[in-house]
């Protein structure tokens, strides 16, 4: 999964709107849903388009999928165990919320019997900006449900499974209700088995029959270049365990960027500041600045550089795919609280020579505006 690009899945283009992306969806989810079609390789079809359709049809996933590349953002859901035991990283991302409005078509939205899905877990991370730059790989710890190794998941000692004798394999029970309307039929689900059509053979031991075991595991996630807070990175496969023969849920991590001590990040932009006297930013000089990743740049400030003036060093803002952002230097002239003689000599006699060229092209003018004549 996860191989094509979302759009080329959807035959739509990249500026496609929500109605659009909508009309696609529903168009290809009827085509190719496993009920409907029976060709081969349909129901893989059907998949990718439901994986296409949960991005684009979600504003947040959507921004981050068009500023980061499918690359990027299908690689960022790939992620190792760390320690051993347990089973390994699988299944697909599935999202079913955009169906409701065309199960009439499929017949009813009733919940189908079966092996159903893992559910998937949610997890928020903080991250420190540094990484939010250049993207980092970190483990995190993750509680969640696994298939039993004893059972293999199945819940049974003996791994066979019989057809449950309530339900007889349906995972259904019908119950036959009457009312002033006439009789119909209730559909639940089986209490004996749960919705699974099966039961064990015979109850394993170590998961109760449950087929799973909740267990701690520490998980290696790679942090793209570019992330910021509110953005979710999924990890396939590594949410709760699924029924017997049904894919895991999938683990999301929610991005919290941490506040940095010297930058802020503006877009793909990182900012920084840097202070003068007023000297040196009427004459002009050179600063050395330290970059988020502990560089050492050397910067030029022209003569008469104003306050707040943006001064650019490219390509050392956010580093994701295509053309990096820049580092803005912004500029902050500070004024002496305390000056020795010799310089309040120096600044007593500037403000002359400005009083005598009209107040309008010293580098104070720009700060304090033109000096007052004596009354």
């Amino acid at each position: 999964m996860g191989g094509a690009d979302y759009y080329e899945t959807l035959g739509i283009p990249r500026n496609a709107d929500e109605k659009e992306i909508k009309k696609a969806y529903r168009n290809l989810a009827r085509k190719y849903h496993p009920d409907v079609c029976k060709d081969t390789g349909a129901e893989e079809k059907f998949k990718e388009i439901n994986e296409a359709y949960s991005v684009l049809s979600d504003a947040q996933k959507k921004s981050q999928y068009d500023n980061m590349g499918h690359e990027t953002f299908t690689n960022a859901s790939k992620g190792s165990y760390a320690g051993t035991g347990g089973a390994g990283a699988g299944g697909f991302y599935t999202d079913f919320s955009g169906f409701g409005d065309i199960f009439d078509f499929f017949g009813g939205g009733q919940r189908r019997s079966g092996p159903q899905a893992g559910a998937d877990l949610l997890m928020r991370i903080q991250v420190p900006l540094e990484s939010a730059v250049s993207g980092t790989d970190r483990e995190i710890e993750v509680m969640h449900t696994e298939p039993c190794t004893a059972c293999a998941g199945s819940g049974s000692e003996t791994k066979r499974l019989n057809t449950c004798p309530r339900c007889g394999g349906t995972g259904q029970m019908r119950q036959a209700v009457n009312s002033a309307f006439g009789q119909f039929v209730r559909m639940t689900v089986c209490t004996q088995c749960g919705g699974k059509g099966k039961i064990p053979e015979k109850t394993c031991r170590e998961c109760h029959g449950t087929g799973h075991n909740r267990v701690k595991r520490k998980i290696s996630v790679h942090i793209p270049a570019g992330v910021d807070t509110g953005m979710r990175l999924r990890m396939e496969g590594y949410g709760e365990a699924g029924d017997y023969g049904a894919p895991n849920g999938d683990l999301f991590l929610e991005i919290h960027v941490l506040p940095h001590e010297r930058f802020a990040r503006a877009g793909d932009n990182l900012e920084t500041v840097v202070e003068l006297s007023p000297a040196l930013a009427a004459l002009g000089t050179s600063v050395e600045i330290e970059t988020i990743d502990k560089r050492h740049i050397d910067l030029k400030v022209p003569a008469g550089v104003q306050f707040g003036t943006a001064l650019k060093i490219a390509g050392e803002g956010i580093r994701r795919r295509g053309k990096p952002g820049d580092l803005l230097v912004r500029v902050k002239i500070v004024t002496p609280k305390s000056l020795s003689n010799e310089l309040k000599e120096l600044y007593q006699k500037i403000a002359e020579l400005e009083g005598k060229s009209g107040g309008t092209t010293g580098f104070f003018s720009g700060i304090m505006g033109k000096k007052k004549g004596k009354k």
